[in-house]
């Protein structure tokens, strides 16, 4: 394959309608004789409403309707779960009964005719409950654990294995719940035409967000339209279709008028999801040589009354290093909270924070390098499944890192290297996420005037899918990139997954080469089937694209596209779709890989932590735009960072109120915050992962951030901190 496109850093195509302002984002289309709506949330964590006070209300200026339990329209509920819902419980049902599940769960809405006249209303509605203290604290030894299905892994005895060895490691980590908050908030503009109903709103999984509400109306798919052409970032809250979403359709159908709903920043603590607060024990055994005899990786997350969310906490520890006798339990402590929601690196960043930073432990023990100890156990092959990896270049990942970070000037002594007063370390982990491909089409049509559009359901929170997308199809067309248009962001375009777990590019990318493959045997066709074509009656055997042309072998020039389309003015389209092939996904055992440095800055006196740089090394097939992956890369590293020593969302356990739920409390990097950021590619092909040979890089920047960074707090201060975030405290203590 030519790749005259695929591997160059092009800058975004959508870059100056970014810059300039004239990006729509789901709030921003605005309809005609619009209303807009405000949520009430509960303020218990846990009981029944008794009363809402509404007559009032009602009759303030402004105000259309309000809507509550009492007045709301019983709801179908369908039956409906994709492959990002959880697949035990159901999801909540909005104004429906006079239950509250948690703290801010949706109990009113008003609808009036400004946003003003809609929040004071709803800062005057009178609400009382009967209320009971809801559990809100998985650390309870009282909660009942759940084991879900299909997630106990086991080999060997790890028990008698880590008893008999002469090292052990075994400790306890803990993980902070964590919120998304991306720089838009959620909002949804709902508008009726008659049973038809479009939905502007922000997603990442339009097409699910069209067969959700369908389902929770009672309405065939067809008849919910679902756009969004940008998302202001989201590291999977808008993975799900949220309540809010639900109450502006339903707002607008009372009313009969388009109504707009956003969501408060407060707002988005309470119902759009977050990361599980996780708790963690991981026991290592090994010889005196470093080689790991024992692994045990229990983990524990937090998941709500009404559903069982679940992520892949101890997956990783199935198969990231050698050791013959392994364990990994998952359970899950259901508390009055609302569902969890994936969050970037869902289940593995917290996983591979409790793994990474043992094996740093037991590095230290050992007086082992590091580094050292994770070649002394790279596996041969994935042992968990019993299969080769399709490629698996974490040594070399290490290699490349720490040849940009300076490994080898590290000096191994904790508490040993000073610049002036501050203390300085540096730390390195793993990363790691798997190389997923899901079902995907798209359609790409040739135009009379030599364009190309290609069209996806697929969304673009900020990784650049318009410009890489638009890469793939200008390189498999053999078209400059201005040639290609790109439309993404309708539930009316051919179906694609959802964009999040690091799989859009492997599955819509490969769906477009598909596409383009197709379109091109149908221009083939036509061009030998029309009697003005200097190629008509040529053999299709005969012929070749070279170019964005179709010549005949051996010849040096043919017809263009546009020349074959504008001799009938008719565009020629076809649709692809693309999907793993289950034989090779049987066969090998796919993911990506990394290895990340940090180096920190801790002031001894006061204990605050500085990151002054971080280094990544990632193997992640073929790399379709190193400026866009790099870009990825710098984002992950900076959500790591926040994860490392910042990010922590707080519950009264009163009643289970995010007593941080605003951006003063609930902190955030900065750009002060930010230090130099690096990363690096290693070469690596797979042809077995997908047509294009891509891996994600979405999660896997964010992965193995915080253990680095956790390590390197070590290595400065000669305190282990098995807690995130690390906080000024943990490094005072004595």
């Amino acid at each position: 394959m030519s790749t005259s496109l695929i591997g160059k850093p092009a800058t975004r195509v959508d870059g100056r309608t970014k810059v300039t302002g004239a990006a729509r984002y789901a709030a921003d289309f605005n309809q005609p004789n619009q209303l807009y709506a405000v949520i009430v949330s509960a303020t218990v964590g846990l009981g029944r409403i008794t009363t809402i006070a509404t007559a009032e209300v009602e009759r303030m200026p402004g105000v259309a309707a309000v809507l509550t339990h009492q007045n709301a329209p019983k709801l179908e509920y369908r039956p409906h779960k994709a492959i990002i819902d959880p697949a035990v419980g159901e999801r909540l049902h909005v104004l429906q009964d006079d239950a509250v599940q948690f703290y801010g769960e949706p109990v009113a809405v008003i609808i009036a005719d400004s946003i003003d006249n809609a929040e004071r209303a709803a800062a005057a509605i009178q609400v009382t409950y009967e209320s009971s203290r809801p559990t809100i604290d998985h650390a309870d030894p009282s909660i009942k654990r759940i084991a879900p299905e299909a997630n106990d892994r086991s080999r060997g005895d790890p028990e008698r294995a880590i008893a008999d060895s002469p090292v052990k490691v075994d400790e306890h980590y803990e993980i902070a719940r964590e919120n998304h908050n991306p720089m838009e908030p959620h909002a949804t503009i709902a508008a009726w035409n008659g049973d038809r109903l479009t939905l502007w709103s922000k997603s990442q999984y339009l097409v699910n967000e069209q067969a959700e509400i369908a389902a929770v109306f009672g309405l065939p798919v067809e008849n919910v339209e679902v756009i969004c052409p940008f998302i202001g970032g989201a590291f999977g809250t808008s993975l799900r279709t949220w309540p809010h979403v639900t109450l502006a359709a339903l707002a607008a159908r009372h009313a009969g008028r388009p109504v707009k709903l956003v969501l408060t920043r407060k707002q988005m603590f309470f119902t759009t999801g977050h990361r599980p607060r996780s708790l963690q024990r991981i026991a290592l055994g090994a010889t005196a040589e470093g080689k790991l005899m024992g692994i045990l990786h229990q983990g524990t997350g937090e998941t709500s009354r009404y559903e069982q969310f679940t992520e892949a906490l101890t997956t990783v520890t199935d198969y990231l290093y050698s050791c013959p006798n392994v364990r990994t339990e998952y359970r899950l402590a259901q508390l009055d909270t609302s569902t969890p929601n994936h969050m970037r690196g869902p289940g593995e960043a917290s996983g591979i924070f409790a793994l990474e930073s043992a094996m740093d432990e037991l590095s230290y023990k050992l007086g082992i390098d590091p580094i050292e100890l994770r070649r002394r156990n790279e596996p041969k092959i994935d042992e968990a499944e019993n299969k080769p990896f399709s490629s698996r270049s974490l040594i070399q990942c290490y290699e490349l890192g720490a040849k940009h970070f300076g490994w080898e000037r590290r000096n191994p002594e904790p508490r040993s290297m000073r610049d002036g007063r501050l203390l300085i370390g540096s730390g390195t982990a793993t990363a790691t996420y798997p190389s997923f491909q899901a079902p995907a089409n798209a359609r790409v049509r040739l135009l009379a005037d030599g364009i190309a559009e290609v069209e996806a359901a697929a969304s673009d929170m900020g990784p650049g899918t318009y410009t890489s997308m638009s890469q793939v199809a200008a390189e498999f067309l053999g078209l400059p990139l201005e040639k290609v248009r790109f439309k993404l962001g309708r539930s009316k375009f051919p179906h694609t997954p959802s964009h999040g777990g690091s799989w859009t590019m492997a599955s819509v990318g490969s769906a477009i080469r598909a596409a383009c493959l197709g379109v091109q045997a149908q221009a083939k066709r036509r061009a030998t089937e029309q009697t003005r074509s200097p190629l008509f009656g040529a053999s299709e055997e005969n012929l070749e694209w070279i170019g964005g042309r179709l010549v005949l072998r051996g010849e040096a020039s043919g017809p263009s596209y546009q020349d074959i389309v504008s001799r009938t003015g008719v565009p020629i389209e076809a649709e692809g779709s693309a999907k793993r092939d289950p034989e090779i996904a049987e066969r090998y055992s796919m993911h990506a890989f990394g290895a990340v440095f940090a180096e920190v800055a801790v002031d001894p006196d006061v204990g605050t932590i500085r990151v002054r740089r971080i280094v990544g090394a990632y193997a992640i097939g073929r790399v379709v735009n190193p400026l866009l992956a790099s870009s990825q890369c710098t984002g992950g590293m900076i959500g790591g960072i926040g994860m490392a020593l910042m990010e922590r969302t707080v519950l009264d356990p009163r009643d289970g109120r995010p007593v941080n739920a605003h951006m003063a409390d609930y902190l955030m990097p900065v750009n002060l915050d930010i230090p130099k950021l690096e990363a690096h590619f290693v070469d690596e092909i797979d042809p077995h992962v997908n047509p294009l040979g891509v891996k994600g890089l979405g999660e896997i920047a964010l992965v193995g951030t915080a253990p680095a960074i956790a390590n390197a707090v070590f290595h400065a201060t000669g305190k282990r901190v098995r807690t995130l975030p690390i906080q000024i405290e943990n490094v005072l203590i004595a």
